[in-house]
């Protein structure tokens, strides 16, 4: 099959509109259609990203949508990544490495040079595959925005390419979405927006047609697809984290809800297990008794633990512990279970020292060196092994470190404490190996027979999005034909 388009753009009226999705689901529809096809995101701003093969940080949606193409994540397919560290700072990752830490203000000035490594990544996927299919990013439509865009219109005109704009019609409002976002655009960025997708669609069609035939007529654009709400689909979100679906199970794992928390797709398995019931507790929200406390990973670990502070945190999980139950910390969580975390440099925040939950006896210092590598090993604690990956900054040491958690690649990793009640480690994606994921959880308490296997669970659900999308593409393809016969 051949594809009319070397590049296709899908921008939404709004943060997650659905974009990720439509973008993964025809990445995987061209590949099982012999289309060599590869995802693009010019910039992406999420604290969930993913290590690729080449030693780079992308973010996890472009990781999703490369698998739905049959790739190996790479850092082309995200050339710039922002990583809030603050309500008005980020770090700034350009093909995969640190460049810098910028204020917004700083970054909109920033934007003319990191066009230039997104221009230059797009280029070298064009020359290695037939389509290019792009994510946009919010909306086009955020007028103070527009100036030095490479996002979304801004990248559309630099590389002339067609968009297509996605709506959610499950918040309302969906046909004031779509028209309002056209009438912001300009007479050049209208014109290159081929049609409309309506997203997560409940009910009865024949009662929407009226909308489109009206949508139609007003904007002189044609609705490409109306594509169904699917339930229970098991995809790695981009970065809000996803409502945790009622659970029936028995056993209790309480996280909490950092402000900066990073790579909560580190729980997608938890959330999966039949056994689990997985709870996020936010700001304000009584603590609730618990099996299995976890801290999470952190984009900004002495902020974090402020807020845990404030939170009552420490006094619950004293309490925890006390009543025998587990604790394990990831990542930035690990580093808050130490003694103390400082911040000579300002990598993070304010320099300066802060003292940590003193649950292992170690200290953690922030250094300017990040830390980027997929991993495999064994546990230290059972024999199952274990497959991950770690991006973090700072080096942790102390006698903690003598017990280990993982070994990998031959070396020690982690930290159990000598009550064996809790368990730390730099190793994000931990659960998602089923053998791992079961002896942690009997390490934790639960002993089950439920095997939950993420891998399966994630092919599955590109299938079946795949599948619900096939309209878009026929409807697609009919396009592009009908556009070069004109």
């Amino acid at each position: 099959m051949s594809f009319p388009y070397s590049t296709l753009m899908v921008q939404g009226t709004t943060s997650d509109a659905g974009k990720s999705t439509v973008v993964a689901a025809l990445c995987r529809l061209l590949k099982q259609r012999g289309v060599r096809v590869a995802p693009f995101k010019p910039q992406n701003m999420a604290l969930n990203s993913a290590v690729t093969a080449d030693g780079g940080e992308i973010g996890r949606a472009q990781a999703l949508q490369a698998i739905a193409a049959g790739l190996e994540p790479h850092t082309d397919m995200n050339p710039v990544l922002l990583k809030p560290s603050s309500d008005i700072g980020a770090q700034v990752i350009i093909h995969g490495k640190v460049r810098a830490e910028m204020n917004a203000r700083d970054y909109h000035q920033y934007k003319t040079i990191a066009m230039q490594a997104v221009l230059e990544s797009h280029q070298r996927l064009l020359q290695q595959y037939e389509c290019v299919m792009v994510e946009g990013a919010g909306s086009p439509a955020e007028i103070n925005l527009r100036a030095r865009d490479i996002a979304n219109m801004g990248f559309a005109e630099a590389v002339d390419c067609p968009v297509i704009i996605v709506a959610d019609i499950d918040r309302g409002g969906v046909f004031a979405h779509l028209v309002g976002t056209l009438s912001c655009l300009s007479e050049s960025e209208r014109a290159r927006t081929i049609g409309f997708v309506i997203n997560r669609f409940r009910g009865d069609i024949s009662l929407l047609e009226p909308g489109l035939e009206w949508l139609e007529q007003q904007t002189g654009k044609p609705v490409l697809a109306v594509l169904p709400y699917l339930h229970g689909l098991f995809l790695d979100a981009e970065d809000a984290v996803q409502p945790v679906q009622a659970s029936k199970g028995a056993f209790r794992v309480v996280v909490p809800s950092l402000p900066r928390m990073s790579n909560h797709t580190d729980f997608d398995a938890l959330r999966a297990h039949p056994d689990v019931d997985l709870r996020f507790v936010r700001q304000g929200e009584a603590i609730p008794a618990a099996d299995l406390i976890i801290l999470p990973g952190s984009k900004n670990t002495r902020g974090d633990l402020a807020w845990l502070n404030a939170q009552g945190w420490p006094q619950a999980i004293g309490k925890h512990l006390r009543y025998g139950g587990k604790v394990i910390g990831i990542c930035g969580g690990f580093q808050m279970l130490g003694n103390s975390v400082n911040d000579p440099q300002g990598i993070e925040g304010a320099p300066g020292e802060s003292p940590a939950l003193g649950l292992l006896d170690m200290h953690t210092e922030m250094t300017s060196d990040k830390r980027l590598v997929q991993v495999l090993g064994n546990c230290a604690f059972a024999e199952a092994s274990v497959a991950g990956y770690e991006i973090h900054m700072g080096t942790t040491s102390g006698p903690a470190l003598d017990n280990p958690a993982f070994r990998i690649d031959g070396r020690p990793e982690g930290a159990i404490s000598g009550d064996e009640q809790i368990l730390g480690s730099y190793l994000h994606g931990m659960f998602d190996s089923p053998q791992a994921c079961a002896a942690l959880l009997r390490w934790a308490g639960l002993h089950s027979d439920a095997v939950v296997d993420t891998s399966q669970l994630r092919e599955a659900s590109l299938d079946r999005i795949a599948e619900a999308a096939a309209p878009l593409l026929d409807a697609l393809i009919a396009l592009g034909q009908q556009q070069k016969s004109v």
